[in-house]
This record gives C-alpha cells, sequence and structure tokens, in this order.
C-alpha cells in the first residue's frame, strides 16, 4: 500500500484511473504535479496515458535514481500520449512536467504469482554486447573531441567556427543516445531544453547543448558562452566515465533503440528541439545512426533467432533512411522548419512503425521479459 493513504483512496487511485476501455493508467499533469501523484502497479508491462493539462508542451519520465527506465516527450498541451514500460519490482520517481516540478512517486509489486520472468540464455549476446561497449567508448570519445573543439572556438570568439562545429559536436551524444539519455541528471546537464524548464531560456537549468545553441543561433553571439562551454566539457568528461562504469544487459540495446525512434517520432512530429538552429533533421540522422549500429550487431542472434521479425526491422529500418536520405540535397539537410508538415508527419509515423518493430524483435529474441 502507499504510504500514508488508505485502501480504498489507493484503489481509487489506481483502478479508477484506468482508461475505460483500456488497460492503462491515467495520470494528469496540471499545476505542476502528477495526478495521482503516487501509484502502486505489478511487476511486469504497464501501460500509462499521459495526459497535458498545463498550457505548455511537457515530457514525461520513469526514473530508477539517476536513470531513465522510459520517458514520452512533447506532449502538447491538451493531448495526452500512451507509454508502456516493462517495470521491475521496487520504487521508482515519475516527473510531473516541467523538470524543475516536484517529482511524484511510482511503486511496483511483485507480480502476483510470484514467479520470475524467464531470461534468454545470455551467452548469445557477449559479442553483440562487447561490441556495443566498444562503440559507447568510441562515441563517447569523439564527444569529447568534438565538444572541446566547440569550446575552443566558442573562447576563440569565432562565432563562424562555432556555428559550424554546433551539429558535429551534438552527433556523437545523439549515436549514444539508447544508453546516454538514460542518465538522467548528466542528460539534464548536457541536453535540456527550454520549452520544458520553468524560466525557459532565462532558467539556470538551460545548460549544455541548447543553451549553446540559443547564444550561437539566436542571439548571434558567443559572449558569455564561455562558461557554459566550458561546463559541458565537464559534463561530457563525466558522462563517458559513467558510460565507461555503466553495466549493460542485451535488453537495454533493444529497448533503448525502441525508446530513441519514439523520441525522433514525437519530436519529428512537432516543433523539433533544436529551436533556433534548427539542425534537427542532422540530429535525427545521428540517432537513427546509433539504432542503425545496434541492429547491426543484433543481427548474428536475431536473424537466427526470430527471422521474421528481424526481417521487419531490417525492412523498416531501410525505409526511414530512404526518406531521410530523400529531404538530404548537395549541402545538407534542410533547416527543419524548411520541411512540408507532410514529410514530417510520414517520417515520424514510419520511425514509429520501426520502434514498434524493434520492440517486437526484443520480445521474439527473448529481451522483453524483463530477464535480459
Amino acid at each position: 500500500m502507499i504510504a500514508g493513504v488508505g485502501a480504498f483512496a489507493y484503489a481509487s487511485q489506481v483502478a479508477a484511473r484506468r482508461t475505460p476501455g483500456a488497460d492503462a493508467l491515467t495520470v494528469v499533469l496540471e499545476n505542476g504535479t502528477c495526478r495521482p501523484n503516487e501509484l502502486t502497479v505489478p511487476a511486469g508491462r504497464t501501460t500509462f496515458r499521459i495526459e497535458n493539462r498545463t498550457e505548455r508542451a511537457v515530457e514525461w519520465e520513469i526514473l530508477d535514481g539517476v536513470m531513465v527506465v522510459e520517458e514520452r516527450e512533447n506532449i502538447a498541451p491538451g493531448l495526452s500520449q500512451t507509454l508502456s514500460a516493462r517495470l521491475r519490482p521496487g520504487e521508482y520517481a515519475i516527473t510531473c512536467g516541467l523538470l524543475s516540478n516536484p517529482r511524484g512517486r511510482l511503486v511496483v509489486t511483485p507480480a502476483a504469482d510470484g514467479a520470475a520472468p524467464s531470461a534468454p540464455d545470455l551467452v548469445a549476446f557477449i559479442a553483440p554486447l562487447a561490441e556495443y561497449r566498444v562503440f559507447t567508448q568510441l562515441q563517447a570519445r569523439d564527444l569529447a573531441r568534438e565538444v572541446g573543439a566547440l569550446d575552443e572556438a566558442i573562447r576563440a570568439g569565432d562565432l563562424a567556427k562555432a556555428r559550424g562545429l554546433y551539429s558535429q559536436a551534438r552527433a556523437p551524444y545523439l549515436r549514444l543516445a539508447p544508453v546516454a539519455s538514460r542518465i538522467a541528471d548528466l542528460a539534464n546537464a548536457i541536453d535540456p531544453v527550454a520549452a520544458y524548464l520553468g524560466g525557459r531560456e532565462a532558467d539556470r537549468g538551460f545548460t549544455g547543448f541548447h543553451r549553446l545553441e540559443y547564444g550561437l543561433f539566436a542571439q548571434n553571439a558567443t559572449q558569455g558562452l564561455a562558461p557554459i562551454s566550458e561546463k559541458l566539457v565537464a559534463d561530457v568528461a563525466a558522462l563517458r566515465e559513467r558510460l565507461r562504469a555503466l553495466k549493460l544487459s542485451p535488453a537495454d540495446m533493444t529497448d533503448g533503440a525502441a525508446r530513441v525512434l519514439q523520441l525522433l517520432a514525437d519530436t519529428t512530429a512537432g516543433n523539433g528541439v533544436d529551436a533556433y538552429s534548427r539542425t534537427d533533421l542532422d540530429d535525427f540522422d545521428a540517432g537513427l545512426s546509433g539504432v542503425a549500429k545496434i541492429v547491426a550487431l543484433l543481427k548474428p542472434v536475431a536473424s537466427d533467432a526470430a527471422p521474421e521479425a528481424f526481417e521487419a526491422v531490417g525492412t523498416r529500418l531501410s525505409t526511414v533512411e530512404a526518406q531521410l536520405a530523400a529531404l538530404r540535397g548537395a549541402d545538407g539537410y534542410p533547416a527543419f522548419d524548411a520541411v512540408p508538415a507532410e514529410s514530417r508527419e510520414a517520417l515520424a509515423e514510419d520511425t514509429r512503425a520501426l520502434g514498434e518493430a524493434v520492440e517486437r524483435m526484443g520480445e521474439a529474441i527473448g529481451l522483453s521479459q524483463g530477464g535480459a
């Protein structure tokens, strides 16, 4: 039972908030809080319906300490989105709209039957996991190098060079997104979006890439950005160490890829995240390449254990890659706001379908049963 809440209140919080006709729990975001602010669910997969009754686009996250378990971004005012998460027993935090808002509480109890979910044979995943660890370390090294170059350009006051390095510096971070975006404290320092902060661009929490982007592309200046870029260099160094120590499971690969694809779909269908440079398609390209790496590494296992599911992922991935390539011109990708709405929506829908295919592949090879 949730601490401080009686049996009747608990029942009304959980049972009454299941969406009629669907196996989902509704969480309403309004007035800086979640309603209900405390939830209890059994271990296993739970679907949440997040309803935004605020006047701003918001995100919703489930956090295990500083690690993001699952999230949904760009929930528009007055609308809702669903999120499905596979949860182990324990206590989690939930965010309630803006990053500065107080957090709610999610308690996951053992499954009613008490049976532990079966886990796949991990021997087959030793090589893909080892190669993915190498990939993450190489990307983290590249990220440190590129962010260092961006910092140097800013310190030199070279606006044109710093602008040219911005997307290049972000690319390794986005390739790392399946794992890096889960480290919530550093993600909120390296890549916060002003729209999710109470004070927007004036908020003290507005740091990292997008704060530099705001200065370089909206304010057209490097003045005052040196402390921001210096902190970004330090945060990236901390991320590199955290990634080196991070214990990865095979499920982190498929779950991370599916989560990144959902986020790419959400932001592509919306207004993007690079509000000042409009380089969202460059971000998309880098994020998709990180997902493609995971798919390639899992091919020896998945093509043998679940050939149809793997073929579906390959087909969907090729479709999204072709759509993205069609948008690229001789001088690179166009500004995001120059892409027709129907093209953005088609790309978002196919990306969402790719994410669902990756989830199904994970289930087919035994990585979505909570045991890996």
